[in-house]
């Protein structure tokens, strides 16, 4: 009988599998020195900020690792208002896990967008995320 027990802890267990899809809050950050660090276009992965680009609090890197493509759907404001409101910005955009956000943040995606009227119109959202593709082109 104790060998089974041993036989269990050597055994390696299988990687979790990451969700395809989640519900989370979203933010929207821009290219500003004062929402940013000292290189406001560039991301943590080194890549240029653009419509698409996604960060992720860094609790999520483990499931939404950088290079992660998704898919966002809009579900209103954090106060059920707006359902839908940025839907025709989002369509047709698969969006890249390419920035990561303040350590203090948690379950949360910021996304980037050109100009501080439209961010600040955006606010806090929930946002329906589907993972299209994780690094290397792996699907889900």
């Amino acid at each position: 009988m104790p060998w089974i027990l041993l036989l269990l802890l050597v055994l390696p267990i299988g990687k979790a599998q990451a969700p395809k899809a989640m519900v989370l809050e979203a933010t929207a950050y821009t290219s500003s020195v004062r929402e940013t660090d000292a290189t406001p276009f560039v991301t943590a992965t080194g890549m240029r900020t653009r419509l698409g680009v996604l960060a992720v609090s860094r609790d999520l890197l483990k499931v939404l690792p950088f290079g992660t493509q998704v898919r966002l759907r809009d579900l209103g404001t954090v106060y059920g208002r707006g359902k839908g409101q940025f839907d025709p910005l989002f369509r047709g955009l698969v969006f890249v896990v390419a920035d990561v956000m303040h350590p203090r943040m948690r379950e949360k995606v910021d996304v980037w967008l050109p100009d501080r009227a439209t961010a600040l119109r955006f606010g806090r959202r929930l946002v329906h995320l589907e993972v299209v593709a994780y690094p290397g082109g792996r699907k889900p």
